[in-house]
């Protein structure tokens, strides 16, 4: 994973997002989709672990628990493997504005987390080019955890790192689990050039920025539905 799309030579533009779960991620990159698609413009949006050829698979290894974290990582593989060439790789030749909620540092973050060989799991994305714009939503874990909790009664057990045995309380699992995956992403973040957003602030001025930013990065005209 070295070249963006567009060192590729290809005409369209891929833009992901990254985070701990309950940074907001998918909040600003669904305004973002909107605001792109009212402004005319040619956009397709994919989301992690949505592929329907390993997504039945990975929704019945979750009920039973029987997933360890190498089948974890090669499900995610496969279900982003077939995206990519059914969808991304496609329509980015097309010319197409392409969003993604979440992309291959989401593995290269929880799978090693889990117990994965760092080398091994980027092997496994190793045909995948780098987004053209990535975005971390940086947030406090407590920040994280209030936004999860807001609506729905209890944490998931794999969002919670249950299946790590990090503790009984499920809470606590979180925010260890997410500590660590909060690590990784830092790590990660100069070596692949995230563009860091703190995600502590409030809807409207993250997402204002996220528009200020996809624009003096990318020439969005070119983008216009019939170009």
């Amino acid at each position: 994973m070295n070249k963006t799309f567009g060192e590729l030579g290809f005409p369209g533009r891929l833009i992901a997002v990254e985070g701990l779960d309950g940074s907001g991620k998918s909040t600003q990159i669904y305004l973002l989709k909107r605001w792109l698609e009212l402004t005319g413009l040619k956009v397709y949006f994919s989301e992690w672990n949505s592929s329907q050829l390993v997504k039945s698979a990975t929704s019945k290894g979750k009920k039973r628990t029987l997933l360890t974290p190498t089948t974890f990582s090669l499900i995610h593989a496969t279900d982003f493997a077939d995206r990519y060439e059914r969808q991304l790789v496609p329509l980015l030749r097309a010319g197409y504005l392409v969003l993604c909620d979440r992309y291959a540092y989401t593995a290269f973050a929880r799978d090693v987390v889990r117990g994965c060989p760092p080398d091994w799991v980027r092997q496994l994305y190793s045909f995948a080019a780098k987004p053209d714009v990535t975005f971390f939503f940086n947030a406090r874990l407590e920040v994280s955890l209030a936004r999860i909790l807001d609506g729905r009664p209890q944490l998931k057990y794999f969002e919670a790192g249950m299946d790590l045995n990090l503790s009984n309380d499920i809470q606590e699992s979180f925010r260890v689990f997410q500590g660590r995956m909060l690590e990784q992403y830092l790590a990660m973040s100069s070596e692949y050039k995230f563009t860091i957003m703190d995600a502590n602030e409030g809807v409207e001025e993250q997402q204002a920025l996220v528009r200020k930013l996809v624009t003096d990065k990318i020439d969005l005209d070119s983008f216009a539905a019939g170009s």
